[in-house]
């Protein structure tokens, strides 16, 4: 906290410490949105954790929480859907949502099932953040796959701008 003086020379304080923030994350396959992960959690000076290492009254404890994982049959992956489901009622809590996939331009459908529950919980979402990932599944792997070299350091500067605009939204 830093002390300052309003316009009545009264002391004020305003709060200038960091927000604590968490991203919750399943990556697979290539890894694709633990990279994106890395990059946000270094500029949100946030951990990083799995679905599965959460209890999910921890969230709690965090003034913005991160949801990302690779998108599954149109879906963020099962198991930070679970979660989702598993969260208590919040109020004043944020959260943002980020994803790897296949392709980038329906992104927003994708992110609706986890956008949902989070709302649902009494989270707002402050932010959503998508890009595309090498992907090799299905029969794609016969073909070499798909997006190769992705994300690539085009991708992490955008990662690296979106965290940056998180905390000035935080700040605003």
């Amino acid at each position: 906290m830093n002390e300052v003086l309003n316009s009545q020379d009264e002391v004020e304080e305003i709060d200038t410490s960091p927000m604590k923030s968490l991203l919750v994350v399943f990556s697979f396959h290539h890894n694709n949105t633990e990279k994106i992960a890395r990059v946000i959690a270094k500029v949100l000076d946030a951990q990083i954790k799995t679905p599965q290492q959460i209890h999910p009254e921890e969230l709690q404890e965090y003034s913005l929480v991160g949801f990302g994982s690779g998108i599954y049959d149109e879906k963020h992956h099962r198991l930070l859907l679970d979660l989702a489901d598993k969260l208590p009622q919040v109020t004043n809590r944020n959260a943002f949502i980020f994803s790897t996939s296949g392709v980038a331009r329906y992104f927003v459908e994708f992110h609706s099932p986890l956008r949902e529950k989070l709302q649902s919980k009494g989270y707002t979402t402050v932010g959503e953040f998508n890009c595309v990932g090498f992907n090799t599944n299905s029969f794609l792997k016969y073909f070499g796959g798909m997006n190769k070299g992705r994300p690539n350091a085009e991708d992490l500067k955008h990662a690296e701008e979106f965290a940056q605009n998180l905390i000035k939204e935080e700040r605003a």
